[in-house]
């Protein structure tokens, strides 16, 4: 199979539009072809003009380990050009930067994941662009968490760096599916085109991922398939006192703290909705983080597997993994502080707490609070989110 960036450099008629514009592309470790040459280097081998580098989150380099790390500008020591970070002084494209190029490439590779910054990136983009007459062309590739849609839509005031609008937490979109929906519900007027991937089966071999490519980390934590299948539902203990794996080697894989009992845990989540566990299989295991939460501390973990024989793409559901995992501890632990206090200012916020941040509002974390909830009471919470979401992006899919 072809991704975007593939077909672009294969297909000289697909690059005539670009012949005398001044190109801009929007990239990171990930934004490699086939054959794992950088854009950067394969756009400029095949003669496209390539003015001015975009960086998200993590910087293009990749090199920014943690959360809120903040990435300079800076000049590219091979080409000259200006390489402008949206992570850093500002998170939009600067009137500045904007001046730079004519049409802009995105070639970002996302998790599928509402709290993945690269999807508000991409709308920021987009709003520039529309703001300034420019043009974007979103290179796709593939969502390595595939078609299923979980989790409850954003919901009104909620709206942050990790919440660009009201979609499920676990979106089922590509980036350039995901550019048109931007388009439709924010009613952008820019010139916008998608370079589409040739041969993806989001429900083929790999489902969404394809075997025959090899997973680059898209940021540095984003280590493997298993992360990308498990981080809708991992990326909410940022939110909590819990570890999420920082510092180890297989971050957002796994929760843990020094003073649970991971066995109990899991005992408790298959009491509580042994249904919820469908498609994975869960581990108890021992780390301790070189840094970030609960450093050179042995902490007591839960390790999601949705990977070999035990993963089943239709029933792993990780946003009520997770969720399950804190209802257990709250079982468990009815005083135990597991959510991370105002003080901590995920992405910036100012008197919230990081949890609702991520949840794109209160009700999973009120769910694991209120001692007498179930289950299906978060069922019919996100239930309806789910189907809504399902039907508003219908039309929006490229892919079979």
């Amino acid at each position: 199979m072809l991704f975007g960036i593939d077909r672009l450099l294969a297909d000289p008629a697909l690059r005539k539009p670009l012949e005398g514009q001044r190109v801009a592309l929007l990239a990171h470790p990930a934004s490699v072809t086939a054959d794992l040459t950088h854009s950067i280097d394969a756009l400029v081998a095949v003669g496209i003009d390539v003015t001015a580098v975009f960086g998200p989150q993590h910087g293009v380099r990749g090199d920014l380990q943690d959360n809120m790390m903040e990435s300079p500008d800076f000049t590219d020591p091979t080409y000259g050009m200006p390489v402008f970070s949206l992570y850093g002084e500002v998170r939009r494209p600067s009137g500045q930067s904007m001046h730079t190029f004519d049409v802009m490439l995105v070639d970002l590779q996302d998790l599928g994941c509402r709290i993945y910054t690269y999807v508000t990136t991409l709308l920021y983009v987009l709003e520039a662009a529309a703001a300034h007459g420019k043009a974007v062309w979103v290179l796709d590739r593939p969502n390595p968490a595939g078609r299923p849609v979980e989790g409850t839509l954003l919901q009104p005031g909620w709206e942050s760096f990790v919440g660009a609008g009201p979609m499920a937490m676990r979106h089922g979109l590509t980036m350039g599916e995901m550019g048109h929906w931007f388009i439709r519900h924010f009613d952008l007027d820019v010139d916008y085109r998608v370079i589409e991937m040739e041969g993806w089966l989001p429900d083929g071999p790999g489902f969404g991922w394809p075997n025959e490519r090899v997973w680059i980390n898209p940021s540095p934590n984003a280590a493997n398939l298993n992360m990308a299948r498990a981080y809708a539902g991992t990326v909410m203990v940022e939110g909590a006192t819990l570890s999420e794996g920082r510092g180890t080697t297989r971050p957002l894989e796994l929760f843990g703290a020094p003073d649970i009992d991971a066995k109990a845990v899991i005992a408790e989540m298959q009491r509580l909705a042994p249904e919820w566990l469908a498609g994975c299989r869960l581990r108890d295991i021992w780390f301790e983080p070189t840094f970030h939460k609960h450093m050179k501390v042995l902490n007591s973990g839960v390790f999601i597997h949705a990977e070999g024989g035990w993963y089943d793409h239709a029933a792993f559901r990780p946003w009520r993994v997770q969720a399950l995992g804190f209802k257990a501890v709250r079982s468990l632990y009815p005083d135990y502080p597991i959510w991370r206090g105002t003080d901590f200012k995920y992405e910036y916020t100012d008197d919230v707490l990081a949890i609702d941040v991520i949840n794109g509002g209160t009700g999973l974390r009120e769910w694991v609070d209120e001692a007498g909830a179930a289950a299906g009471d978060l069922d019919a919470l996100a239930g309806p989110d789910e189907a809504a979401w399902r039907a508003e992006i219908a039309d929006m899919l490229i892919y079979d």
